[in-house]
């Protein structure tokens, strides 16, 4: 497996979508390519750090907060979701 197609399977790794033989070579790329590993350790830092940002509020939003801005945040969230 080349660089370049374990990026294109990465999001199937990351589901474990991957069939079984194919997940063997996936991993084995990443033992032996540091730089695959780190991209893979990144990617997914990012999406828990997407995960957190995109988190409903744990708490009220202060007054002082434009309703307006208020609701167009709210709809994003719900888009992305």
């Amino acid at each position: 497996m080349t660089c370049r197609e374990l990026v294109e399977f990465l999001l199937d790794y990351l589901e474990e979508a991957l069939p079984g033989a194919q997940r063997e070579e996936f991993e084995h790329h990443l033992q032996a390519c540091p730089p695959c590993l780190a991209y893979l350790e990144t990617y997914k830092r990012t999406v828990q750090l997407g995960k957190t940002v995109c988190a409903e509020p744990e708490g009220p939003i202060p007054d002082d907060v434009p309703e307006r801005l208020v609701q167009a945040i709210l709809a994003s969230r719900r888009k992305s979701v």
